[in-house]
């Protein structure tokens, strides 16, 4: 039988390695690399990605089926997007085709056309620039928002710049048009504010990258916390604007999305796009469609944004390059810093990495020569390093975790017109619902933890799979009604606060605070505009917010990550408090941190206190370094989870022996163990780490390894994943 003259090696969005092989449709163009097409695969159709187009097939021609769709005029995705995805694929040891799906917008995924809508320009009318305009809207929050956001650019700015409001904007910004408040307007790009003038080092930063541009070359900017890092990153997106090229900016959390995006709007010319998972997925494919055109100018989004086609690449920045959220951690497990590297690579583009405390990889990379390590050492403007004080709460009376001390300074503060910032990094009211009688603990029937009281909800909570309950009235085990909250989360202590400042106004900023779309920006706006003078939240507050205002942070508890399990808790602890110190003293007040501790002589808080996080870091890095452990080896992580427990286990054990049987070699194979947290979510969990001295020996040995256990008989009866380069050993 004769071979088909054009085969196409298909990446379809499953778990099975590699690409599959389809027949052309019977009538139509040829599909290319990067193009979507429609395949029937098992009893399903898929919306899949033509990886190439060659003559070969190691299939019976008589056997292949044809592609019944293709779904695109031209490729979706460029040729560096397809070999990022192999690279990443091969790398992570993970299906092309969930890589490639990873890389397209829902609304692609889902085999929608690729329609990119006209630009819609709104506008303030004249009668909306008149004083009392605004106000007048007090009883619908949507449209008052809305026009506040208008009346910020009164030239007129994109619709779908109003996304980050949350709800239904496009329905406030058509209420605003029927009561003559809005209107379309042809598009403008406004002229963008002037600059600031840069200091020394920044100027010298700035210069550095610049230089750079042209070529691949990693910097890490490693700035302290206020000391302008934001400025020097639109310095150099400017000059990369100005010679017609693109940036992509990679933030880890929504949450740092909103400031960043207003202050990159005001300060950079061109259009901007943004892309994160809270947008509708019409907005998101509308800002990935303009990037992919070349459009927008300036990309900003959370990790997946760095799948963005970028037709005219001059740079990559990854913010708070440190920051655990750039890793995914299921499913397609990549590290967006890392993968953001290997893409400068292929672009021949400089990759800025910023850091106010520069995650141990990347100071050792500094170290080898790999990157270029830039340094902001001082504050920017008149601001000043805070002055950092230990309390030592052992034996002291807490009311809601809060010593008499900080109370009392809380007050000096506010007294001062100062702004207080408070960091617990416990949500709910209390991570403990117990029986005062016969010492019941509530517990979660899916997990090995506890559930925490949610007051507000009247709800106990997992906080690790989601379960939720109603409060019991009485202990499950005795029946006693006198069950009581034990520790605090930020709900309780924001009602203590409350009590105690009633006159003073307060913003609680964790995940249940800021569920609703938008609610962030509100937040953070009641703050930076002084309505709320205590600040309350988790580590969503510790990251990257500007807030000149604060002039004393006091951090409650940071002993929970002074003795974690985990080798990177010393390291991460160490970022947060610096980071959350950081917040204080930002403008021309000085500033002042409180950090409460049980273990005031302990290493780790002495250290930084004395010497500050450098001086952690490289101790830190020679420790590492004396137990092999990573940046100075390198490790992968397979996990299995089943209902049964012993299932697990069995399935690990089996793909130790196979590794050992395919010559471990330089590559150590530790357990199976239990997860730290063995029972989550109902299944119950084990892992097996593979670390080794040499990555190409790692991977080589996964290579061995990885096509038997699919074959295993064990295999069936649990879920397994490898994770490589794992930032979390939960």
């Amino acid at each position: 039988m004769n071979t088909p003259t054009a085969i196409l090696h298909v990446a379809v969005p499953c778990p099975l390695p590699g690409t599959f092989d389809y027949l052309p449709p019977s009538a139509g163009a040829l599909p290319q690399p990067g193009m979507r097409v429609l395949v029937p695969f098992g009893r399903r159709k898929q919306v899949a990605v033509v990886h190439s187009v060659s003559a070969h097939t190691t299939m019976d021609p008589a056997r292949l089926k044809a592609a019944e769709q293709v779904l695109d005029d031209t490729p979706l995705l460029s040729d560096d997007i397809l070999r990022l995805a192999e690279w990443a694929a091969h790398y992570y040891h993970h299906p092309l085709g969930e890589v490639l799906a990873a890389a397209l917008p829902v609304a692609l995924r889902q085999g929608k056309p690729a329609e990119m809508p006209p630009p819609d320009w709104w506008q303030p009318t004249e009668a909306a620039q008149k004083e009392g305009a605004v106000a007048a809207l007090k009883r619908a929050p949507a449209q008052r928002a809305a026009l506040q956001r208008l009346l910020e650019q009164p030239q007129g700015q994109e619709a779908i710049g109003l996304a980050e409001l949350g709800g239904n904007w496009r329905h406030a910004l058509a209420a605003l048009a029927d009561k003559g408040l809005a209107r379309r307007c042809a598009p403008v790009l406004p002229e963008p504010e002037p600059p600031p003038p840069l200091n020394d080092a920044q100027r010298e930063a700035a210069a550095a990258m610049t230089g750079a541009l042209g070529g691949y070359q990693t910097l890490l900017l490693d700035g302290v916390t206020g000391s302008g890092k934001t400025e020097v990153y639109l310095a150099v997106i400017r000059d990369v604007l100005s010679r017609g090229l693109q940036a992509l900016v990679l933030v880890p959390e929504i949450g740092l999305t909103p400031q960043l995006i207003r202050r990159f709007r005001r300060r950079l010319p061109g259009r901007l796009a943004v892309m994160h998972s809270a947008l509708a997925d019409g907005e998101r494919l509308q800002a990935w469609m303009a990037a992919r055109s070349g459009e927008a100018d300036v990309i900003i989004g959370t990790r997946s944004a760095l799948f963005t086609p970028l037709p005219r690449p001059g740079l990559i920045v990854v913010d708070e390059e440190h920051d655990l959220a750039l890793k995914q951690q299921d499913g397609f497990r990549y590290h967006a810093r890392d993968l953001a590297a290997v893409r400068a690579r292929q672009l021949d583009v400089p990759l800025v990495l910023g850091s106010a405390t520069p995650s141990l990889e990347s100071l050792h990379n500094c170290q080898q020569g790999r990157y270029r390590h830039l340094r902001l050492g001082r504050r920017a403007g008149e601001a000043r390093p805070p002055a950092i004080h230990l309390l030592d709460i052992r034996g002291q009376p807490l009311e809601g975790g809060v010593s008499r001390e900080l109370f009392l300074r809380m007050r000096q503060h506010l007294d001062a017109d100062g702004q207080v910032l408070l960091f617990l990094n416990r949500r709910g009211y209390a991570p403990v619902l117990l029986c005062h009688d016969c010492g019941w603990v509530a517990h979660c029937p899916r997990c090995d933890a506890r559930v925490t009281w949610h007051h507000r909800a009247a709800r106990l909570r997992c906080h690790h799979c989601g379960h939720e309950r109603r409060v019991p009235e009485r202990c499950e085990d005795c029946g006693n009604a006198d069950l009581r909250p034990v520790g605090q989360g930020t709900e309780q202590l924001e009602q203590i606060l409350q009590a105690r400042f009633p006159d003073i106004g307060l913003a609680r900023i964790d995940r249940d605070s800021t569920r609703r779309k938008g609610a962030m920006d509100e937040l953070l706006d009641r703050a930076r505009s002084g309505e709320a003078r205590i600040l309350l939240g988790t580590q969503m507050l510790a990251k990257g917010h500007h807030l000149p205002s604060v002039t004393l942070v006091g951090i409650l508890d940071c002993d929970q990550g002074l003795f974690g399990a985990d080798f990177r808790a010393p390291e991460r602890m160490a970022q947060l408090i610096t980071q959350v110190a950081g917040r204080a003293g930002r403008a021309e007040r000085a500033g002042e941190v409180l950090i409460q501790t049980h273990h005031p002589e302990h290493p780790l808080l002495q250290q930084l206190l004395r010497d500050g996080y450098p001086a952690f870091a490289s101790a830190s890095l020679a420790e590492r370094a004396a137990a092999a452990l990573p940046p100075y080896s390198h490790l992968a992580l397979l996990r299995a989870e089943a209902v049964n427990a012993d299932a697990p286990r069995e399935f690990l054990q089996q793909a130790r022996q196979h590794g050992l049987a395919a010559g471990a070699g330089e590559v150590m194979l530790m357990g199976p163990v239990p997860a730290p947290m063995e029972r989550r979510a109902g299944r119950y969990r084990a892992q097996l780490l593979l670390q080794s001295p040499s990555r190409s020996a790692l991977h080589a040995l996964l290579n061995r390894m990885l096509p038997e256990l699919a074959r295993l008989p064990t295999a069936r009866k649990v879920r397994w994943s490898l994770d490589v380069d794992p930032q979390e050993m939960l």
